[in-house]
């Protein structure tokens, strides 16, 4: 699996520049435009035929496959929408220059794709013949059920930037600062609390499971990075704790002299000549990284 993730990681890098550069800017624009003109109008017109639909599609409106990311913000406050997409924007732009676009537009298209499969799935299919109240209730909701998909999708972006950036330092209310793995950790309490909300109709099983959709996409981009979301400070204690002598120290081989090793992986030009090594700018002190790390890795503050 880690060689397999390693290519995958590899072919990400080498094909960077491929893809819809600056996607999220067009995807904020567009639900902005959205947003406006459902307003301007006085109706949603253009959010239900954009919105998703089980029963429609199946008719042959396949575009609100895709199309639901732009139904997110309706029905918001303004000024709430105009700060989400300024959010979401900045959010993504840090993780595609990190990535590339290659690589971001892969995990978007990806999470799109995961929230169809389980929506056409679970959700039930308005024919103008109610079955059940279950489906009474998604038919009601059908268009809280698509603003909440794309919701969940776009707040991925949020705990992967917290997982490339824990120690980055958000405003909140532009006054207390609290730090991106903070706010990575609420996000997945506050989701684990709706998956099991059960009280309220829009959260029935199984459309309360769609944080756990979104959820999946970030594990399947991120994996073992992960753990970022735990602060450094813990990490550095509990690998050390791991690593207290037993009473016998093992014979260890002389290493072979080199002259770059990353600092997150430990390979080195000597063991892995192949790979290329860079220096973090941004990391107090002179610490290297591999070509796979130099872009995905926590920086380090002395």
């Amino acid at each position: 699996m880690k060689n397999l993730r390693r290519k995958f990681d590899r072919y990400c890098f080498m094909n960077r520049n491929k893809g819809i550069p600056n996607l999220m800017l067009y995807i904020c624009l567009g639900s902005g435009l959205v947003y406006l003109m459902s307003m301007m109008n006085g109706g949603s017109v253009l959010y239900d035929l954009l919105s998703f639909d089980k029963g429609k599609i199946l008719q042959g409106q396949v575009w609100r496959l895709f199309t639901y990311i732009f139904t997110y913000n309706i029905g918001s406050n303004p000024i709430l929408v105009i700060i989400g997409l300024v959010c979401f924007y900045s959010l993504a732009r840090a993780i595609e220059n990190a990535w590339g676009t290659f690589r971001f537009n892969l995990f978007y298209l990806t999470g799109v794709i995961l929230m169809d499969i389980f929506a056409m799935i679970c959700s039930p299919a308005w024919n103008g013949q109610l079955v059940a109240e279950s489906d009474i209730i998604a038919y009601m909701f059908h268009g809280f059920y698509s603003s909440r998909m794309a919701y969940y999708l776009h707040m991925t972006m949020l705990i992967g930037f917290a997982t490339m950036y824990p120690d980055t330092r958000f405003l909140i209310f532009f006054i207390i600062p609290v730090k991106a793995w903070i706010l990575g950790l609420l996000y997945l309490v506050i989701n684990a609390i709706e998956m099991f909300n059960l009280i309220y109709p829009t959260f029935l099983f199984p459309h309360c499971l769609f944080p756990l959709v979104g959820f999946a996409n970030y594990i399947l981009f991120y994996g073992s990075d992960v753990k970022n979301l735990i602060p450094l400070s813990w990490r550095i204690k509990a690998k050390r704790k791991a690593q207290k002598p037993t009473g016998t120290i093992p014979f260890r081989p002389a290493e072979k002299p080199h002259t770059h090793k990353c600092s997150v992986c430990g390979r080195t030009d000597v063991t892995n000549p192949e790979l290329e090594f860079r220096y973090c700018s941004r990391c107090s002190g002179y610490h290297c990284y591999c070509q796979d790390h130099i872009n995905d890795h926590s920086h380090i503050t002395e």
